[in-house]
């Protein structure tokens, strides 16, 4: 998934004006990593410790997550923490995350708004997340799946 998958909704008001955003593996999967990668330009400096995110989380017209964040704690439920310098100046600000999405997310079609504010009540910013998980894939390294489906390493020659 690339940053035309992902939407910037912020306007001139905001504090942070994105570049671009890269997320990879281009098909994220339940309960397995994921790197987000983002460009930036600040216009002033912020302190990223006291940045609040409200997350919303939307399956069809339902709310399934409604809830505010300290960034670090929303990074730290996501495996992953700040880096860098905690206080970055105004200028180009890059960041990599190495997060790993959650197992317990439900296989659907999903809406994520992600909307963060500086320390002092400022617009940091805004993004729009269409996101699906609609299958859990199954190879034969991992686990993960649905129960009842076969690995690709059972024999499945009595059933013929």
């Amino acid at each position: 998934m690339n940053y035309h998958l992902v939407e910037d909704a912020s306007d001139d008001s905001y504090v942070m004006h994105i570049l671009d955003i890269t997320l990879t593996p281009t098909l994220p999967r339940l309960g397995h990593p994921l790197r987000w990668e983002m460009h930036s330009h600040l216009k002033e400096t912020v302190d990223l410790t006291r940045v609040t995110c409200r997350v919303i989380m939307k399956v069809g017209p339902m709310k399934i997550l409604d809830k505010n964040y300290r960034l670090p704690d929303l990074l730290a439920a996501m495996g992953t923490s700040l880096s860098g310098d905690p206080r970055p100046p105004a200028g180009p600000w890059k960041q990599t995350w190495h997060l790993q999405i959650p197992p317990t997310v439900p296989v659907a079609r999903h809406r994520i708004h992600l909307r963060a504010r500086t320390g002092d009540g400022k617009n940091f910013l805004a993004l729009n997340i269409p996101v699906a998980f609609t299958h859990r894939w199954i190879t034969t390294s991992d686990h993960t799946g649905a129960p009842n489906r076969p690995g690709f390493d059972r024999d499945l020659s009595w059933s013929l």
